[in-house]
């Protein structure tokens, strides 16, 4: 027999996302847990692909990406937000944006060092933490409107804090951090010389007007900042796995070779199909971002009616909703199994994404993703109100 597997990955149970995808197939139900679109992104971008597949090159690329593809990532930094990045130097290419995650803390993190995780938190970060010989350090945002509490995060910096993850927009809860908050972050960070991992895959998923400021723009964050972008988000294309990190030289150069060490490099093919989309006219960006709103507005108002409490929603694939006006008393993710099994709609109880252990997980709440075709809403909205009757 082996010797003791790492505990980290091997204590992990099988994650909810897996539970609740198996039921829905059992079932037959419409799977709104799942966290990508039920169409591919932009013909124009998968025929640059296609294309690129059949002309080559088909061999490896740099590592740090092709020239064309960090280019393209670099002058969009400048183009959205007056970012000015060396794409030779400060921008690196990786197979999906959580590579892109585990680089960056692979790369920040040693033995020891503590790293802050703003709760409710995309599954991926902790364990990489652990496996990185780091100490997540967990501090929970306050529904219903998500909200940074100061003193908490205070609380949480120490001279051993190394990082801090911040997502925004924010997975699960939708949240898009203001200025205070983000000027708040900024604060600390100077004050405990610490970084931050900006995981900022849905920068261009923002609604109601509210604008995604990254954190790096603001005063002394640029050489603190390891920014991630998703084209699998920006594009509707999350099969693709190709992400892309902006960080300044001198973190940069490690994280190369951190990444060198995770998947090398990504499909040339894919790179170039990306610099094309990233080039696109603003008119693409700003009706991606209608498009989805509108269908958040049409989950939102379907759930509202239906007795479900819905809560703020800014940015991102998924709404946040609490059904204790349907269903008080019973767990979230009680719920969501009746809800996949008995109404054929499948969701995602909130309280997965705390950390186990954690005070005062909020237990009535549930996340649903919009980024369906709309007549995939409707039909789902027709099934909860058939069984709610």
């Amino acid at each position: 027999m082996p010797g003791p597997l790492n505990k980290v990955f091997a204590d992990m149970p099988t994650t909810i996302f897996t539970v609740m995808s198996d039921l829905a197939n059992e079932h037959g139900a419409i799977n709104l847990g799942q966290g990508f679109p039920d169409t591919d992104g932009p013909e124009t971008v998968r025929r640059v692909a296609a294309d690129a597949i059949l002309n080559g090159p088909n061999q490896y690329p740099p590592s740090r990406g092709t020239a064309e593809l960090r280019r393209a990532v670099a002058d969009h930094n400048r183009r959205f937000y007056g970012l000015e990045v060396d794409w030779r130097e400060e921008v690196i290419v990786t197979s999906g944006a959580t590579e892109a995650l585990a680089a960056c803390l692979f790369a920040l993190v040693s033995r020891g060092d503590e790293v802050i995780v703003l709760e409710p938190a995309y599954d991926s970060y902790a364990p990489v933490i652990r496996a990185a010989g780091g100490v997540p350090r967990f501090v929970p945002l306050q529904p219903p409107d998500w909200r940074l509490d100061e003193a908490a995060l205070r609380a949480a910096f120490s001279a051993s804090t190394r990082a801090i993850i911040v997502n925004t927009p924010m997975n699960p809860t939708g949240k898009v951090f203001d200025d205070a908050e983000l000027e708040l972050i900024a604060d600390l960070l100077r004050q405990y010389d610490a970084c931050a991992v900006c995981d900022e895959v849905y920068e261009h998923l923002t609604f109601s007007g509210r604008r995604h400021v990254p954190l790096m723009t603001l005063p002394d964050m640029r050489g603190r900042c390891l920014r991630v972008g998703s084209a699998g988000k920006t594009f509707s294309l999350t099969g693709w796995k190709v992400g892309y990190v902006t960080a300044d030289r001198s973190l940069a150069d490690t994280l190369a070779r951190s990444h060198q060490f995770l998947t090398f490099t990504t499909v040339p093919a894919l790179q170039h199909a990306v610099a094309a989309g990233l080039g696109s006219d603003a008119d693409y960006f700003q009706s991606l971002a209608a498009d989805l709103e509108s269908r958040r507005d049409l989950l939102a108002a379907g759930l509202e009616r239906l007795g479900f409490s819905v809560l703020p929603c800014r940015g991102t694939y998924f709404l946040v909703a609490d059904f204790s006006r349907l269903d008080a008393g019973r767990s979230a993710e009680a719920f969501c199994r009746r809800l996949t099994a008995e109404a054929g709609v499948a969701a995602i109880p909130v309280s997965a994404f705390y950390h186990p252990g954690a005070a005062a997980v909020p237990d009535n709440l549930v996340r649903f993703c919009f980024c369906k075709r709309r007549e995939i809403l409707e039909e789902a909205l027709q099934r909860l109100a058939a069984y709610f009757s």
